[in-house]
């Protein structure tokens, strides 16, 4: 499937050709202007005998539903450094991938599909599809603000609704930690994964708190206090 098709099709308005509804503007015709005594031509065309029916009269056919095709596996890929790829080649233009990261939806079973109006696909994501590269703060502890700088240029700020985790390699147990970009259609939202110098700039600003009863170090922002791990039970 072409790549234009999936971001074009479906979203452009449809006009209907003369861009009016009804028949009730009055018209010039060959530079004569109407008789405004002539009550046919002062009567709106509309509810007139033998004219287009009033829009008032309710519908006798519903429109049928707009069906959404599905064209099943299409042939993107996010690797986990961000990098949009199509057809095993890097998409380089910036805006391309801000507008196909704006039809991207994630499912409940936690699969990723770029959709439109007219048309949905699955692509395939290596870890997470953002990186978020930047990070800003104002405050301290309980009054502090972080805002993260994604890999498209978006601004989020973490807080109650763009919540932080982190998740443990189960072998390693390295910290990957991650940041709520938006809902999903079930439980796994779409995150953006906090990069590595990033997640060092949080803990640098890490605080000891209590969270379901373990003692962890985490970070405060917007009101809400957010885990980043446990602290070893030896430390006071």
């Amino acid at each position: 499937m072409a790549v234009g098709s999936l971001i074009v099709r479906g979203m452009l308005p449809i006009s209907s050709g003369n861009g009016s509804f009804g028949g009730g503007s009055k018209r010039v015709v060959n530079g004569a202007k109407p008789d405004l005594h002539d009550k046919r031509a002062a009567t709106p065309a509309i509810g007139r005998i033998g004219a287009i029916p009033s829009l008032a009269t309710p519908c006798q056919a519903a429109k049928p539903a707009r069906v959404r095709a599905e064209c099943g596996d299409l042939p993107f890929l996010i690797k986990r450094d961000g990098t949009w790829m199509y057809q095993g080649t890097p998409i380089n233009r910036k805006e391309l991938v801000c507008l196909f990261s704006g039809v991207l939806k994630r499912e409940a079973d936690g699969s990723f599909w770029l959709e439109t109006p007219a048309e949905r696909g699955k692509i395939e994501v290596e870890d997470a599809p953002f990186v978020a590269v930047e990070m800003d703060w104002t405050g301290d502890e309980r009054d502090q603000v972080l805002t993260f700088r994604t890999n498209i240029d978006q601004m989020i700020t973490a807080g109650p609704d763009h919540p932080i985790r982190v998740a443990h390699d189960l072998l390693t147990c390295e910290p990957t930690p991650y940041l709520n970009i938006r809902p999903g259609a079930g439980s796994a939202p779409v995150e953006a994964r906090i990069s590595r110098a990033v997640y060092y700039e949080l803990v640098a600003l890490a605080v000891p708190g209590m969270l379901r009863g373990r003692r962890v170090l985490g970070v405060w922002s917007c009101g809400a206090f957010f885990s980043l791990g446990d602290l070893p039970n030896s430390e006071e």
